[in-house]
């Protein structure tokens, strides 16, 4: 695992094994939260019109962890 907690899109997605794609569709959906799992990236040059994402690792496998607990579809949501 990566030493750093907040990763980029494709980091995220490799360390959480899961699709870029499925990352965005959990934001959608409210899986992971704004502020907790995921916020902008502290990039100027492509803010506000196509802010990168950036997710908290740890954070982001706790929640899918529990709703995997719970048995939610969380873990069958494809992209």
């Amino acid at each position: 695992m990566k030493d750093t907690q907040w990763l980029d899109e494709i980091g995220a997605s490799v360390e959480l094994g899961v699709n870029p794609e499925t990352l965005k569709l959990w934001r959608e959906i409210g899986y992971l939260k704004p502020g907790t799992h995921w916020r902008s990236a502290p990039n100027n040059e492509s803010m506000p019109w196509t802010p990168k994402v950036i997710y908290h690792l740890r954070w982001c496998k706790e929640v899918i962890e529990y709703w995997q607990k719970k048995d939610a579809p969380i873990s069958s949501i494809a992209a």
